[in-house]
């Protein structure tokens, strides 16, 4: 009879050390640290995040135009996330996040036509135009899709990281999901899995404060969702995701963390969306004071122009002078949506798994 409560307190002891492991690595991560960019940085940052935002506004156009079918999400005022975290990885490493995923294919190199014209539904998009808005891949830029069911990628990226321990690689899976898509039950079996086999998987939860219009406070018990993965003992953070510097501190603690052979880690970027949670959203679930405030005080894209002015990294005309040459690129694009050939009937029957 006395072996039982010894065991039990051994157990009980296991698990608060666990615990406790788990709170000492987030406490230590949640330093506000932030990457001091080089000129070259800043100025490949300000792009990149520039071409996602300007792109959105095009597709956000063209969907009004009826050129665009289906659902369509976008990602204006998340660019920091996206970029600062890829910033960070290295060739080899995969990507798969969901259904609001343009940003995350031009961060990855995807071309702008590409992902256009996989939009309008068109023979160059990067799925032959069978997949549009929610569902294109890309193989050679290891990006495995965005994915229409909330929270169906995170089985698929834990997946993608067993595969890289299977073959003794050092690749690292990151895969992003929004704060919905964090009470999903899929997201805990896979947390669960990712720990036990420690798997190289970075789960990003994108927190913009809504799901769909529910905000995370009336839909989560925690709020703090860096400790969703407590239980497990999987070390998380949340992290600044308007600061794009923060965002890339993060990812290299993240994947350092990953390569060394330690298992799964959770960020948590704390970020906002301008626009509706897709096009068909009125948002009316919040003020115009509160989307107001966060353009005006947190913007990513501004936050990075107004320290590269501060610097004299550039001017105000250099500057110009980039947003002109994205928004040239992103014409294109959406020229080439328009115009390019819609694919053959005879593309119904191919790419058909039986």
């Amino acid at each position: 009879m006395a072996t039982k409560p010894k065991t039990a307190a051994k157990r009980s002891q296991g698990g608060a050390q666990s615990r406790t492991r788990a709170t000492n690595a987030r406490s230590k991560s949640n330093a506000p640290e932030v990457t001091e960019f080089s000129k070259e940085q800043e100025l490949s940052a300000y792009r990149e995040m520039l071409l996602i935002r300007r792109f959105e506004e095009k597709a956000g156009q063209l969907y009004g135009m009826g050129l665009i079918g289906g659902f369509c999400h976008l990602y204006i005022g998340q660019e920091a996330v996206v970029v600062g975290m890829q910033m960070a990885q290295k060739d080899g490493d995969q990507v798969i996040t969901s259904y609001r995923d343009h940003g995350h294919m031009l961060a990855t190199g995807m071309e702008a036509k590409g992902v256009m014209a996989e939009l309008t539904g068109r023979r160059g998009g990067y799925s032959k135009g069978k997949g549009g808005s929610m569902h294109m891949f890309s193989k050679e830029k290891q990006f495995y899709g965005g994915h229409g069911i909330v929270g169906a990628q995170v089985p698929l990226g834990t997946g993608l990281a067993f595969a890289n321990r299977y073959r003794g690689n050092d690749s690292v899976s990151v895969v992003y999901f929004g704060d919905g898509a964090s009470n999903q039950g899929q997201v805990y079996e896979s947390f669960n899995m990712a720990k036990l086999w420690k798997l190289p998987v970075i789960y990003v939860i994108e927190n913009n404060k809504y799901g769909m219009g529910t905000s995370v406070e009336r839909a989560s018990s925690n709020v703090d969702l860096s400790e969703r993965g407590a239980s497990f003992d999987i070390p998380g953070e949340q992290v600044d995701g308007m600061d794009v510097r923060a965002v890339h501190a993060a990812a290299e603690r993240a994947i350092s963390h990953c390569r060394e052979g330690y298992g799964p880690y959770i960020l948590e970027m704390l970020t906002y969306r301008y626009r509706g949670h897709s096009m068909s959203d009125p948002a009316k679930y919040r003020s115009k004071d509160e989307v107001q405030k966060m353009r005006t005080e947190h913007d990513p894209i501004e936050q990075v122009r107004q320290r590269v002015l501060e610097q004299k990294w550039a001017t105000e005309d250099e500057l110009k002078d980039i947003d002109k040459e994205v928004r040239s690129l992103v014409g294109e694009a959406a020229e080439f949506a328009q115009t390019d050939p819609e694919p053959d009937v005879s593309e119904l029957w191919t790419d058909i798994l039986l």
